[in-house]
């Protein structure tokens, strides 16, 4: 291969890479300088001259001429008279000699490896500018292409060909995906396999439905409104914590929109899940009344030194505030970042009701806690429900709620 032959086919490559021009230069350089150093173990005086579009490659040897007998003679950048005057003939001693060396003296063997080692050099600078370029999309969305779909992973290529992962733990769970399908999903981080970058998508990440909130709703892209804090249950439900810094904007509307528009977008893009937007205050008390909305709060207790909430509901409540499957006191608890109890207002009805802790020496205690994690403080209030129902709630197994029942049951009889 010559140099016109190496040349074009690197910089062919090059351009399919989008790799600019003065970084092209400078690889060919650092490479042809490999392959001085390696023939003459110096390079500081040899010059590199290429011409990318036609191909020209041109290599300069510089050596000052010395006499036979010198001792500089054996110095890398020195020539002896005698062979400095088989170049030229009238040479003299003191002046340079400039010799061009062509690329075929280093070999053919050494001229294969400057073309792998070019090739290879192009490939790492692509996977550190792929590295780069989503290192600063981390927290950004953006939209790809499903071109394989795996059993652990989605993957996807972006408008550049660029291989894209959505593994399964970042898919909301009623997500599915077909070839050739665009997808929306916020870009999580950027791992490095093998030297080699994997861009990680999620479209559970909290950061994903606040962005989706910038898209549609203005007042949060200009910064009119400022979202606080995002919780989700991905693709079930999700808070959103907004404030203004306007007084005439009405943070929650802004967001929700006219009968909904806004929102409504938000909601089909995570399969249906079920957003609450809350109006933020420094009220602590005001923001967690707010956050277990549609339930209506009696009175609570707040220990912010332990971190804890106790709320107290008329009964009718209890099941408004827990949610199903728990997630309404779930997500309020993360988004006030307190542990939140849900307790029973004990009216003149429930006289004969009996608190749960008078079970302690039948009942395990962290089984009791469960209990009241899910606003079940009572013996009423535990059998009011069924084994099934219990079972969704909490996390105890099947063994343990039959004889929870068995244990209550007996106090009534």
């Amino acid at each position: 291969m010559n140099s016109a032959n190496l040349i074009e086919s690197f910089a062919e490559f090059a351009q399919q890479k989008n790799i600019d021009r003065p970084t092209m230069i400078a690889i060919l350089e650092d490479v042809f300088r490999a392959m001085i150093r390696k023939k003459y173990e110096h390079d500081d005086n040899f010059d590199i001259i290429i011409n990318a579009d036609k191909g020209d490659l041109q290599i300069w040897r510089f050596r000052e001429i010395v006499d036979d007998n010198s001792e500089d003679i054996w110095d890398h950048d020195k020539i002896s008279l005698s062979e400095a005057r088989k170049i030229e003939e009238d040479f003299e001693i003191g002046e340079e000699v400039a010799e061009e060396i062509k690329l075929e003296d280093f070999g053919r063997r050494a001229v294969t490896m400057a073309r792998q080692t070019l090739m290879q050099k192009i490939k790492d600078l692509e996977r550190d500018i792929i590295y780069e370029k989503y290192k600063d999309l981390v927290g950004e969305i953006i939209t790809a292409e499903v071109y394989q779909v795996l059993k652990r992973e989605v993957l996807l290529v972006d408008g550049e060909g660029n291989e894209l992962s959505l593994p399964k733990s970042e898919q909301i769970p009623k997500d599915r995906f077909r070839k050739g399908e665009s997808v929306r999903a916020v870009v999580a981080r950027v791992d490095l396999v093998n030297g080699a970058p994997k861009i990680i998508l999620s479209r559970t990440s909290p950061v994903f439905l606040e962005r989706l909130f910038e898209n549609e709703v203005p007042e949060v892209y200009d910064g009119l409104i400022t979202i606080k804090k995002v919780v989700r249950e991905p693709g079930e439900r999700a808070k959103v914590a907004v404030e203004s810094y306007d007084d005439r904007i009405d943070p929650v509307g802004a967001c929700v929109g006219m009968k909904g528009s806004r929102i409504h977008s938000i909601v089909r893009e995570l399969q249906n899940e079920n957003i609450d937007v809350i109006n933020y205050t420094d009220n602590l008390e005001l923001y967690i009344a707010r956050t277990l909305s549609p339930a209506k709060i009696s009175s609570m207790e707040i220990n912010e030194e332990e971190g804890r909430v106790a709320v107290y509901l008329k009964p009718d409540q209890v099941a408004l505030a827990i949610g199903k499957g728990g997630q309404n006191i779930k997500l309020s608890s993360k988004l006030i970042g307190m542990e939140i109890d849900v307790y029973r207002e004990v009216g003149d009805h429930d006289d004969e009701d009996v608190d749960l802790d008078e079970f302690a020496d039948e009942i395990d205690d962290w089984i009791i806690d469960e209990l009241k994690q899910v606003g079940l403080d009572t013996a009423k209030s535990v059998l009011q429900l069924s084994p099934e129902e219990l079972a969704k709630r909490t996390d105890l197994e099947e063994e343990t709620i039959v004889e929870i029942f068995k244990i209550l049951q007996k106090e009534f009889e």
